[in-house]
C-alpha cells in the first residue's frame, strides 16, 4: 500500500439530540429529558472513529460559514484531523441532524444537508494527490453520487481500497459497485440496494451473493446484536455481535466502518479488521452521542477486559 493515511470523503453535521421516554408519533408533542448538541455527520463520525483509534485521517468535507462549523472544526483538530481540504461556504448553513432517542437507545433521524450538499466532484480532484497516496478511502451517501463516484474512481485506478457505507440507503449503479472493495450495508439498507428482505443468516448470504455479482469484492451485512455476515467470492461467515447493553445506537454503524478502514491501514485481514471494528461499534452504543461515543485505544482495551 502506498500510504498509511485514511481520506474520508464525506459529510459533517451538527447533531442536535432530544431523548424522550418514547420517538413521538406523527402530530403528537412529548416532553423530553434532555437535550445536547454534538458534532456529528457520517463522514465526520468515520472520520473521528479511525482519528481516536490513532489513525492519520485526512477528511475532504463542506461546511458552512457559522457557529455549527467553528464547532465542528474545532473538534477536528482537538483529534488531529488533516482539515486541508475542508470548504467553508458563505449563505450555505452546515449541514444538520435532529435526533430523537428513546428510552431503549432507538433513534429517529431528520437530516439537512446542507454544505454536504455542495461537495464536488471538483473538490475530490482538488484533494486527488491525498486519495492515490492513500491506504484506505471511506465515502458514504450523505454527499452527491456523483462525488462518491469520482472518489471510488480515483481510489480504485490507484489500486487504493475503497469503502463505502451505503447510507442513507438509495439504489447504486453497478458502475460504481464495480469499483467498491467492501461494502458495509445493514438490513434495511441491503434491501434497498438488492431488493432482498434481510431478516436472518439465509437472506443475508443472499443479499451479499447478489452484490458480490456485481463486482463489489467484500460484503459486510450488519444486523445490529444478531451480528454480522462478513462475505467474499471464497465463501461468507457469520460473527456474532458483542453482548452490550445499549444506550444509544446513533452512530455504531460509522464506529464500525472508522475502525474497519483503521485496520486495513494497518495491513490487518478482513477477518481481523471486521474483530476491531464489531468491538469499536459495541463501545459505542454505551455511550451517548455520535463522535462522543468513539472510544481511544486505551478506552478500548479497557472495556475489552470487561
Amino acid at each position: 500500500m502506498a500510504g498509511k493515511h485514511i481520506v474520508v470523503v464525506g459529510s459533517s453535521n451538527m447533531d442536535l439530540v432530544a431523548k424522550a421516554p418514547r420517538i413521538p408519533v406523527i402530530g403528537e408533542t412529548l416532553t423530553g429529558t434532555d437535550f445536547f448538541m454534538v458534532p456529528g455527520g457520517k463522514g465526520a463520525n468515520q472520520a473521528v472513529a479511525a482519528a481516536k483509534l490513532g489513525a492519520d485521517v485526512i477528511l475532504v468535507a463542506k461546511l458552512g460559514n457559522d457557529l455549527f462549523a467553528s464547532k465542528s472544526l474545532e473538534n477536528f483538530k482537538s483529534v488531529n484531523i488533516n482539515t486541508t481540504h475542508i470548504e467553508q461556504l458563505d449563505g450555505v448553513p452546515s449541514g444538520i441532524a435532529i435526533i430523537a432517542i428513546d428510552d431503549n437507545g432507538q433513534n429517529s433521524i431528520i437530516v439537512v444537508p446542507g454544505a454536504n450538499g455542495k461537495l464536488t466532484p471538483a473538490d475530490i480532484d482538488k484533494a486527488q494527490s491525498d486519495i492515490k497516496s492513500a491506504a484506505v478511502v471511506i465515502a458514504q451517501l450523505e454527499i452527491p453520487i456523483e462525488t462518491v463516484e469520482r472518489a471510488a474512481k480515483i481510489a480504485n485506478e490507484n489500486n487504493v481500497p475503497f469503502i463505502l457505507d451505503p447510507a442513507p440507503a438509495k439504489p447504486l449503479s453497478d458502475k460504481l459497485l464495480s469499483m467498491v472493495d467492501i461494502i458495509k450495508p445493514n438490513e434495511t439498507e441491503a434491501k434497498i440496494l438488492t431488493d432482498i428482505e434481510v431478516i436472518d443468516q439465509p437472506s443475508a448470504e443472499k443479499a451479499a451473493n447478489a452484490l458480490l455479482a456485481k463486482g463489489v469484492k467484500t460484503v459486510i451485512i450488519t444486523l445490529g446484536e444478531k451480528g454480522l455476515l462478513l462475505a467474499t467470492k471464497d465463501g461468507a461467515k457469520f460473527i456474532e455481535a458483542i453482548a452490550v447493553q445499549a444506550v444509544d445506537s446513533t452512530a455504531a454503524g460509522d464506529a464500525f466502518t472508522g475502525a474497519l478502514a483503521t485496520a486495513i491501514a494497518q495491513g490487518k485481514t478482513i477477518t481481523d479488521a471486521v474483530e476491531l471494528a464489531k468491538a469499536v461499534a459495541a463501545f459505542s452504543v454505551t455511550k451517548t452521542g455520535a463522535q462522543t461515543s468513539m472510544p481511544t485505544l486505551k478506552e478500548l482495551n479497557e472495556f475489552l477486559e470487561k
